[in-house]
């Protein structure tokens, strides 16, 4: 632990670490110091130097201003001796001279007996709204919005805060942090030209996100630093990172493709790169000047937008730990127009079939597709792009791969559909299920197929324990789905709405179940229409939408319990070597929570003792989901909730009942 560092404040002790503030260090005792020009969302600039307190270290006394002014032994602070108060009262004499209209002003000055200033200033501007020169507007906008749109320009008595010559600047995002910061109201938002309802609710609720990401995300989640590749070594340490086709969760050589691999050698861009206007989450990243070694474009110097984690994770599922191949097959997916999770998780379990004989060098085309080749990966999608060789089979997808390895290798049936890691068609994104049932879950009845987008709910579930029942489950993996839906419907990103916290819920609530943020769509909503809604308003909207897709599943020939089947990977271990990499977790979890005496049994009996008991577990799962949901024992919409939803159509309602609805 750091030394700390005792600082004395008009007569009260506090300990700090150094480089504290003399005005953070206050706050600690409930100390106010007056400010017009600090925030705690940029770095102290000491402009209007109201915050300015007499210091002594030790020799002699000094005025400073406490908002910038690092502690660093201890030190007497007085905050409202008679020679601070009589600077104060100067300094407040002279702003209020200047600008002797301006409500807050008017206010300090006359609680320090300013409010008579008894000269003129040359310059007096008696707009009410007049801007004081705090520099609060430029500072959010280049320190926590990462812009450089306004900042002051010229000196002296003629000093301002504008736009770069003066002219309004195309790439401002109309984030409102610069109307939001304002002390004095100089900056206004002009209406918006898609004429919301209410430009300021959506406004405010926007800058409570921007709030959050500039205090919060440096120590949670750092999505403005790497984007979502900070996943990685978490996933790794809590065992969740997929390696080799999902057999394991973590792996000694992830140190090499961790997020502060690829800030250190590979990420230039610390800009703002928000997907949509006025977003300050920045989570998109890219690698600029990096040199193709493979492929139709192999020595030219590119710039690849990633990789995100969902492309670190897949690098490691097939078993390469190099940062170089996640930015190069991210940017031939890119060039190609092929989608990363699907082409890494299929070239997974391509990888597998190969060390277990399913496959050969005759059968690839020469392709010594083991784990960890990542020549071979490569070149692997090159044939995908080109429409070639045996790229024409591994690019339609797991699920035709089954099919196909089975009807002309011989495979076993069985063993392709445990470790062919889709379902519904779609691959699995990049996380190891194995301990998380309410994850299963979300890949497996996920009416989109086997993606998180709709409900991801490891930590929840696995680390923080906070949906132990099958009850507990089956209402996140009703809550979480309609919320992405929504999120969806809406065109809106889920990451401000789970992946950063407010402090005080850190240790308490889940991200996404922070009432302020749900709340915040709520009067985002209302902002946009003027239609007042609820969390429950909103989620009703989603449980229609997704409702019908469920019908329409129906009418395709699918939408039943059935197709919410999951490959028993994502439940549990397949091969004795995948039990043993876990024996004493499994084996305790078959003594404690089966019940078996396990002291005779080989490996083989663990294995299928846990199967059963697993997927015993998932089915209970879908009867609790299916329930939760209103919808019957076999997954099909009820009439009865078709009802409540106002979705009670006739054709709709023949259908549904023609599946037992």
């Amino acid at each position: 632990m750091a030394d700390m560092i005792t600082v004395t404040i008009d007569g009260r002790e506090v300990q700090v670490t150094e480089n504290t503030t003399i005005l953070e260090a206050a706050a600690k005792l409930d100390i106010h110091i007056p400010t017009l020009c600090h925030s705690e969302l940029v770095e102290p600039y000491g402009a209007c130097r109201l915050c300015t307190v007499e210091v002594n270290e030790g020799r002699k006394s000094k005025l400073v201003t406490s908002c910038n002014y690092p502690v660093r032994k201890d030190c007497t602070v007085e905050t409202k001796n008679e020679r601070v108060l009589s600077n104060r009262k100067n300094i407040l004499a002279m702003m209020l001279a200047r600008w002797p209209e301006v409500k807050i002003i008017q206010d300090m000055a006359k609680l320090h007996g300013a409010e008579h200033p008894g000269f003129d200033h040359p310059n007096a501007d008696f707009n009410p709204n007049a801007c004081i020169l705090c520099g609060l507007c430029s500072r959010i906008c280049s320190q926590g919005i990462w812009e450089n749109i306004i900042n002051f320009a010229n000196r002296g008595e003629d000093r301002s805060v504008m736009m770069p010559f003066d002219k309004l600047q195309t790439h401002c995002s109309a984030c409102g942090a610069c109307a939001e910061i304002c002390p004095t109201g100089a900056i206004t938002m002009t209406k918006d030209p898609n004429r919301p309802h209410d430009q300021e609710m959506i406004r405010r609720a926007g800058m409570r996100v921007t709030k959050e990401m500039i205090l919060m995300d440096t120590e949670q989640c750092n999505m403005r630093g790497i984007g979502t590749a900070h996943l990685t070594e978490i996933m790794d340490a809590y065992d969740l990172l997929p390696i080799k086709n999902y057999q394991y969760g973590s792996h000694p050589d992830t140190k090499y493709i961790e997020s502060k691999v690829f800030i250190d050698k590979y990420i230039t861009q610390g800009v703002p790169d928000g997907c949509y206007l006025g977003c300050t989450m920045a989570c998109a990243k890219a690698a600029e000047g990096f040199e193709l070694k493979t492929g139709p474009y192999k020595g030219e110097k590119v710039l690849v937008d990633g990789p995100e984690y969902e492309t670190v994770g897949g690098s490691s599922n097939m078993g390469v730990f190099d940062p170089r191949f996640p930015i190069e097959y991210n940017f031939y997916c890119d060039t190609y127009g092929l989608d990363t999770i699907s082409f890494a998780t299929g070239t997974a379990f391509v990888m597998e079939c190969f060390e277990a004989g399913i496959l050969d060098l005759e059968k690839t085309g020469g392709l010594d597709l083991r784990f960890g080749n990542w020549e071979a990966a490569l070149e692997l999608l090159h044939q995908m792009g080109r429409g070639e060789g045996f790229g024409l089979i591994s690019g339609k997808g797991i699920r035709y791969m089954k099919k196909y390895f089975i009807e002309n290798f011989d495979a076993d049936p069985a063993f392709v559909q445990d470790i062919g890691m889709e379902s519904k068609g779609m691959e699995y994104s990049e996380y190891v299920t194995k301990e998380s049932l309410a994850q299963q879950g979300g890949y497996g009845i996920a009416l989109k197929g086997a993606q998180h987008d709709e409900a991801w709910l490891i930590f929840m579930d696995m680390v923080n324990k906070q949906i132990p029942t099958f009850e507990d489950k089956a209402e996140a993996l009703h809550y979480f789905p309609m919320w992405r839906t929504w999120f969806g419907l809406c065109g809106l990103c889920k990451l401000p709405w789970n992946d950063v916290e407010p402090a005080d819920n850190a240790e308490t609530s889940e991200p996404a179940k922070v009432p302020g943020h749900v709340q915040g769509y709520c009067e985002l909503f209302e902002g946009v229409t003027g239609r007042p809604q609820t969390m429950d308003s909103l989620v009703v909207m989603s449980e229609r939408v997704y409702n019908f897709q469920r019908v329409f599943n129906l009418k395709m020939g699918f939408g039943r319990r059935a197709h919410d089947a999951i490959p028993y990977r994502s439940a549990g271990p397949v091969t004795n070597r995948e039990y043993e990499s876990r024996s004493e977790r499994y084996d305790t979890q078959l003594t404690e929570e089966v019940g078996l005496n396990i002291e005779n049994m080989s490996t083989t009996e663990k294995v299928a003792a846990m199967r059963v008991y697993r997927e015993d577990r998932y089915e209970k799962l879908l009867d609790a989901v299916y329930k939760r949901r209103g919808w019957t024992n076999n997954g099909v919409p009820t009439v009865a909730k078709l009802k409540e939803l106002g979705m009670d159509f006739p054709d709709v309602v023949e259908l549904v009942k023609k599946h037992g609805g």
